[in-house]
């Protein structure tokens, strides 16, 4: 189990903070309300998605099925990647890097896969139950991811000389995301930032011991 600890403490963290703030949120709050914690600026806003991260959408019905079920390969593409990269003994940082995305992609396959099975819809007026006698929303692989993270930290007009945009409204951070969401993106970002000092130790290692090789 060596140099497995940490990455899998570091999924199982994200994954739970992940999960039981979005059944919070699923039990507590309408789609749409909202709760202010720094102003206006940082919000707890409820609403839910087909897609991708960051509200996106795609396709409809069988969209959203091919979505779930290529997530579900590409998580297991990455939990065998990780695997790999720990066995082989890659940079640490890099692979709780990869670690991020994989709980990221996880939890929020969680919410395409089971919660239209456990939860009934939440609404505009109404709060979602956990196992309704009814049944869920929707079939397995059919559920909706929830984001409830909300920056709106500058709100504006473009300047009316800018081409295409002048004149019109502009919000920035205009999307709702996750906890998974969030955990992905900061793995990418990470590793875009890092990867030269990642892959510059991973080839001075694998140089190593080539030469120890040789020189046996």
């Amino acid at each position: 189990m060596k140099g497995y600890t940490k990455p899998v403490i570091l999924i199982i963290l994200i994954l739970l903070i992940d999960q039981i703030f979005k059944i919070w949120v699923k039990l507590n709050m309408t789609i749409g309300q909202s709760y202010e914690v720094i102003g206006k600026f940082v919000q707890i806003h409820f609403i839910e998605n087909n897609g991708m991260a960051y509200g996106m959408e795609f396709g409809g019905e069988f969209g959203k099925l091919m979505l779930t079920l290529f997530r579900i390969i590409a998580v297991g593409g990455i939990g065998y990647g990780l695997h790999y990269m720990v066995k082989k003994k890659y940079n640490r940082a890099f692979i709780l890097n990869i670690a991020l995305i994989f709980a990221g992609a996880l939890g929020n396959i969680i919410d395409s896969t089971f919660y239209g099975l456990i939860f009934n819809e939440s609404t505009w007026y109404n709060k979602a139950s956990l196992f309704p006698a009814e049944g869920g929303y929707a079939t397995i692989f059919h559920g909706k991811v929830v984001d409830m993270l909300y920056f709106p930290l500058i709100d504006g007009t473009f300047p009316s000389w800018l081409p295409f945009w002048g004149g019109q409204d502009f919000l920035f951070f205009r999307p709702v995301f996750n906890i998974a969401d969030s955990a992905i993106s900061v793995g990418v970002v990470l590793i875009l930032l890092f990867q030269k000092k990642y892959f510059k130790e991973e080839k001075e290692e694998k140089t190593s011991i080539h030469s120890e090789i040789v020189e046996d």
